[in-house]
């Protein structure tokens, strides 16, 4: 089963994107800082283009902050302006909004110079689904007026919000690719909640995450589940070694079904604690795999 979810209202957000872009000074994209690649759209980068954009990395309080960094120093070095920040407990907000002034002073500069009044700065905020873009907005205007769920899709429709005098945001229902060109990051952006549970292959996911836990976090999945496996082991065997911990055999099997969803939950509720999903090393030898 390939994992794709682009429902209609996605695609009618997008085309209020580009018709808003022309609105709006600066572009705020959110990421979950635990995949801050495959969590970043290319997709709307093609859609935004030279407009100028903060990336911020949310929720840091849940990633593997080591390497994470590596990755804020990737975009950094394309160009991008990276801010972290912790929406859910308000930290760091205030930051974006002091990088969207200095990212706007020049602009700002040269229209006191010709006498013009600055108006409040114009920001949209976009960014995949589930990755905190509702939770951001309130607490920055430290009201409740954007809807947050942790489960994809709550936003359907732009709508403008003030901050104060000196800048507003509108927010935009979450959009993401067209088409994964890679199952990886559906697989990622499955984990992170950012596509609906029902319309993705659970079993896939669950299989895929023991594969990123072996390889770069597997004292943590021992520890949570109180198992002795290796990165070498297959992760069918990783998985019913959970499954003998913490169910009990249904008709002489493995209750795969309860494990799959225990996985799953597990991550989303940070039991295998500081986790970063994308693998910056692996992104590199696959840049270098292609050079060759």
């Amino acid at each position: 089963m390939v994992i794709q979810w682009f429902p209609g209202h996605m695609a009618k957000a997008t085309r209020e994107v580009k018709e808003k872009l022309k609105l709006v000074d600066i572009v705020f994209e959110l990421v979950d800082a635990r995949c801050p690649l495959s969590s970043h759209n290319m997709y709307l980068d093609e859609v935004v283009k030279e407009k100028k954009k903060i990336i911020i990395f949310n929720k840091i309080d849940l990633c593997d902050r080591a390497e994470t960094a590596k990755w804020k120093n990737y975009f950094e070095k394309k160009g991008y302006t990276v801010v972290y920040t912790d929406a859910k407990n308000s930290n760091n907000l205030n930051k974006v909004i002091d990088k969207a002034k200095e990212e706007l002073a020049e602009k700002i500069a040269r229209q006191v110079a010709k006498g013009i009044k600055p108006r409040a700065i114009r920001s949209m905020v976009i960014g995949v689904p589930n990755v905190g873009k509702s939770t951001f907005i309130n607490k920055l205007i430290k009201k409740n007026v954007a809807n947050t769920a942790n489960k994809p899709g709550v936003t359907k429709k732009q709508q403008w919000l003030k901050l104060n005098k000196d800048i507003e945001l509108l927010d935009t229902p979450g959009i993401l690719m067209p088409k994964f060109d890679n199952q990886e990051i559906g697989k990622k952006l499955s984990l992170i909640g950012s596509i609906k549970d029902d319309i993705t292959p659970l079993d896939d996911v669950s299989l895929y995450l023991i594969e990123l836990l072996k390889q770069s976090y597997l004292e943590n999945l021992n520890t949570l589940y109180k198992i002795d496996v290796t990165a070498d082991d297959e992760n069918v065997f990783i998985m019913e070694k959970i499954a003998e911990k913490r169910f009990k055999k249904i008709g002489g099997d493995y209750d795969y079904d309860s494990t799959i969803k225990l996985l799953i939950q597990d991550f989303r509720t940070q039991k295998f604690g500081l986790i970063t999903l994308d693998s910056y090393a692996d992104m590199v030898n696959e840049e270098v795999s292609d050079e060759n």
